[in-house]
């Protein structure tokens, strides 16, 4: 049986006890790696049959007011694993939105269960959430930052190059939701980031600024470009995302048109000039679009690797958080 001790019963596991994860701004290089550490040593321990029971009798509820695939079957099978309870809730199963308010759905499943976790469209619904509620909240992904897919990220980068510090992380396309949590999460684990966009899709001044703050003990520099090939020169990594977001189907015909010169393609690989740079994309990919299928299932991908330490990541997350106050 799984000795939670050897995991979580350190000072810094110990400080992120009943904690939430609304934005990797919020979090300490030493929680970042106490995350990594953790999701290693599960992921490592899963495969050779190790079970974790860290949360039984734990339940986690699951609010989607987006659909998922990956956050939900995520997040689903990592309750399940560690002995939890996953309970799913959709947007037509709540009242939340339609008449109760973030308050009182707070407090109510405060009162139900033992954490939250939230894929929304608006960052205020995660922070209400967080602010009235008494137990952990994780952010599973809103408009404005997508944190989990950002951890299991660089997760991957740690796992294949044994390092993130000095690396160069560009990620090509439009400044959204996951530019500004590479931005966050660059600062934090000492990599370089880049941001190559068109200047109608920038990412937000302010988080650009606040990742600069962040990873100014890290001596990393954070990029916002318009040229991706020049971006691209020296990266270890090169990231993409949809052109379009969910929830933003109606701009897709613009947002095709502006960032057609932004497609992560065969061109763009040997512009890093780097025979070793992996390339990554947070899933789902329209191929064709955004990126081509020579380099989504080429030899540089790890776009696969990235979409499976996602389980692994998110179960730290959920240990962490989540465990008892009293052991």
């Amino acid at each position: 049986m799984f000795d939670r001790r050897n995991y979580l019963l350190d000072n810094v596991a110990l400080g992120m006890r009943g904690k939430s994860l609304l934005s990797i701004h919020d979090l300490s290089r030493e929680e970042v790696w106490k995350i990594f550490e953790v999701s290693s040593k599960l992921k490592e321990e899963t495969k050779t049959g190790i079970t974790h029971h860290l949360l039984c009798g734990k339940t986690l509820a699951m609010i989607f007011m987006k659909p998922s695939t990956r956050t939900r079957v995520s997040f689903e099978v990592g309750m399940w694993q560690l002995g939890g309870y996953p309970l799913f809730l959709s947007s037509q199963e709540l009242q939340l939105k339609r008449g109760e308010t973030p308050s009182d759905t707070a407090q109510v499943l405060s009162r139900y269960v033992n954490g939250i976790m939230i894929r929304t469209f608006d960052q205020q619904d995660v922070e209400d959430l967080a602010n009235y509620g008494t137990i952990p909240v994780i952010n599973g992904l809103t408009d404005l930052l997508h944190p989990c897919q950002v951890l299991a990220d660089y997760f991957t980068v740690y796992e294949k190059r044994g390092k993130t510090k000095g690396l160069k992380m560009v990620y090509v396309g439009d400044g959204n939701n996951m530019a500004h949590s590479l931005m966050y999460g660059g600062a934090k684990v000492g990599m370089h980031v880049t941001i190559a966009c068109p200047p109608e899709l920038q990412p937000l001044p302010e988080i650009v600024e606040a990742a600069r703050e962040d990873g100014k003990a890290e001596g990393v520099q954070i990029e916002v470009t318009h040229d991706p090939y020049a971006a691209v020169k020296g990266a270890d990594v090169i990231y993409t995302d949809v052109w379009a977001s969910m929830g933003q189907e109606a701009e897709t015909e613009r947002k095709t048109r502006i960032l057609k010169p932004y497609q992560l393609n065969e061109d763009l690989v040997k512009a890093a000039e780097n025979k070793d740079v992996m390339v990554m994309h947070c899933l789902p990919a329209h191929r064709g679009d955004e990126i081509t299928d020579g380099v989504m299932d080429g030899p540089h991908s790890v776009v696969f690797d990235e979409a499976e330490n996602r389980l692994h990541v998110q179960k730290a997350i959920l240990a962490l958080l989540m465990q008892d106050k009293s052991e």
